[in-house]
C-alpha cells in the first residue's frame, strides 16, 4: 500500500464522523457516464448540447426531445452499485460515516445499503405528475414510450431530477451543510467540484482532515490534507472498516 491510501486507511480507521461528498466518478465505474470527462455526456453529438436538453426551459419547450434524450441517456436502471458504494454503506453500517452527499441521481448508494444519503440533484427514481402529484417510479418512465403521462389524469409526469435553471432543495442543503460543518472528517470523490451551488457545500468544512480522491486535479486540491489519486472503486475497496 502507498503511503496516501496507508494515510487514508488511518485517517478512516481513526474517526467515527466522517462524511462523504462525491460526483459521478463515483457512478462511472457502474457504467454510468458522467458529463465533463473526455468520454461523457458533455462531448458527444446531439441535435441539442446535454446543458440545454437539461434545463428547465428545454423540458417545457421541448417535452418530447427532453425525454427522449433522457429515456436513452439518463435512466441506467441496469447499472449496480460499485465497490466504492458497498463500502461507504459498510462505513455508515459501521458507525464511522454519517452521511453520504451526492450530486449523482442513480439511486446507487440506497441500492448498496447507504441509509443516510442527501440527493443534492433529486433521483432518478422519483417522478411525480405536475397536474396531481401522483408519484411514479423509474421503471414506469422507462417504459413510457414518448412523453410520460399520468394515469390518474393525463398530466405529464417530470422527474424530481434539479435541472439547469431549477433550484435545489433546500432542506437537502441544509442537512447537507449542518452533516459537513459537524464532521471531523470530509472525504471528497469522484466529482470535478464544478458544478454550483453544490460544490460550494466544501466551504463549511472545519474539520481535521479534508481528503480529495479523484482521477484528475479539483480546485480544492491545495486545501487537502491528503490527496489520493486513481479509481474511488478500486481505493475505496481496499479500506479495512473495524467497528
Amino acid at each position: 500500500m502507498d503511503e496516501s491510501r496507508q494515510k487514508l486507511q488511518e485517517i478512516i480507521s481513526n474517526s467515527d464522523n466522517i462524511v462523504f461528498f462525491g460526483g459521478a466518478g463515483v457512478s462511472t465505474e457502474s457504467g454510468i457516464p458522467d458529463f465533463r470527462s473526455v468520454d461523457g455526456l458533455y462531448h458527444q453529438k446531439y441535435d441539442f448540447p446535454p446543458e440545454t436538453i437539461l434545463s428547465h426551459t428545454f423540458f417545457v419547450r421541448n417535452t418530447k426531445e427532453f425525454y427522449r434524450f433522457y429515456h436513452d441517456k439518463m435512466l441506467c436502471l441496469d447499472a449496480k452499485p460499485n465497490a466504492a458504494h458497498r463500502k461507504l454503506a459498510e462505513l455508515e453500517e459501521k458507525g464511522k460515516l454519517k452521511a453520504v452527499i451526492t450530486q449523482n441521481i442513480d439511486g446507487l448508494h440506497q441500492m448498496a445499503g447507504s441509509r443516510r444519503v442527501l440527493e443534492l440533484h433529486g433521483s432518478v427514481h422519483r417522478n411525480y405528475c405536475q397536474r396531481c402529484h401522483a408519484s411514479y417510479d423509474a421503471q414506469y418512465m422507462l417504459a413510457a414510450e414518448g412523453v410520460p403521462l399520468c394515469e390518474k389524469c393525463g398530466g405529464v409526469i417530470k422527474p424530481d431530477v434539479v435541472l439547469y435553471e431549477e433550484g435545489l432543495d433546500m432542506q437537502t442543503m441544509q442537512d447537507s451543510i449542518s452533516y459537513i460543518s459537524a464532521a471531523d472528517v470530509l472525504i471528497i470523490g469522484g466529482t470535478s467540484l464544478a458544478v454550483y451551488p453544490a460544490a460550494g457545500l466544501i466551504d463549511y468544512f472545519r474539520g481535521s482532515h479534508l481528503v480529495v480522491i479523484n482521477k484528475s486535479p479539483t480546485p480544492r486540491d491545495k486545501y487537502a490534507d491528503l490527496l489520493v489519486q486513481g479509481s474511488i472503486g478500486e481505493i475505496l475497496g481496499n479500506i479495512q472498516v473495524s467497528s
